[in-house]
């Protein structure tokens, strides 16, 4: 199985939140940080704002921020939310315009759902706080640095001539 975009960086934008904590992040600073665009997390932020895993405030001063805390966001929270399909075969498929005889009492049908099923109880054991402690420098690598303006890569002047 293959996770969208939109999952990784629904899950990245969430750990932003969580090592901002206390503070509201900016779209404009989680894309700069993530390398991009601001409009894709835009998309990604209306599913996450409508399951509650995320809070929008409008306004100058305004921003997102965690809907509640990191460690009540588990990875099946997010992948949830974000993900169209898990058919991981045509019998999987909710349309049921399967060609198969044995789509009824087919084994390989079991297995891919007791393998799909064990994907999401491991996801389930992790929430967005194990993936930013597990990461003791993230405030550093993503430009979180106190100030409102994340880091920006130092540049390398050339050698004089």
């Amino acid at each position: 199985m293959r996770l969208t975009k939109q999952t990784n960086y629904a899950v990245r934008m969430l750990m932003y939140c969580a090592a901002n904590d206390g503070q509201l992040s900016r779209i404009p600073e989680i894309a700069r940080a993530y390398g991009v665009s601001e409009l894709f997390l835009f998309k990604i932020l209306q599913p996450l704002n409508k399951a509650g895993l995320v809070e929008t405030v409008r306004g100058r001063n305004g921003g997102v921020r965690l809907g509640k805390p990191a460690k009540d966001i588990s990875l099946f929270d997010v992948v949830r939310v974000t993900e169209d399909s898990f058919a991981m075969a045509e019998c999987f498929e909710d349309d049921g315009m399967v060609e198969c005889p044995l789509v009824d009492s087919c084994g390989l049908n079991s297995a891919l759902r007791k393998a799909l099923n064990a994907f999401f109880d491991v996801l389930a054991q992790y929430s967005i706080d194990d993936l930013v402690k597990a990461r003791p420098q993230i405030n550093f690598l993503l430009g979180l640095t106190g100030d409102r303006e994340p880091r920006r890569k130092p540049t390398i002047a050339a050698p004089a001539a």
